[in-house]
């Protein structure tokens, strides 16, 4: 159950990241926030990054064998980095339709599938 409960969080938390990080970029098109300057992009980020960290942070809670959770730190960190993948593929294939998902990209993600096997691997 905390092994669910922590992937779950970290989608969430994700899913803000995406939008805090690449999501102006794509905001950038409409009237109102194209008028913005810098400070007033980067504290619109923040203000969705609260919302990453408050996900983030009992995602980590929960998950962490210290806290008699499923993960090491490596494998929360991992798992963390797999999902933000994801989540990011997913936001740019359907955000920005401009972009297109090749092989290259693919394979590159085998590679980090990998790496999630063998941290995991005992």
């Amino acid at each position: 159950m905390k092994a669910l409960l922590t992937i779950g969080l970290l989608v969430l938390s994700n899913t803000f990241m995406t939008f805090a990080w690449y999501g102006h970029l794509k905001f950038a098109q409409m009237k109102w926030f194209g008028k913005l300057g810098l400070v007033g992009v980067v504290l619109i980020s923040w203000g969705i990054a609260l919302f990453e960290y408050c996900f983030q942070v009992p995602a980590n809670r929960i998950g962490f064998v210290g806290n008699s959770g499923p993960f090491t730190l490596f494998q929360l960190k991992v798992i963390q980095e797999a999902i933000t993948l994801i989540v990011f593929t997913i936001f740019t294939l359907t955000i920005f339709r401009t972009e297109s998902f090749r092989m290259n990209h693919l394979i590159g993600f085998g590679f980090l599938i990998l790496a999630v096997y063998f941290i995991f691997k005992k």
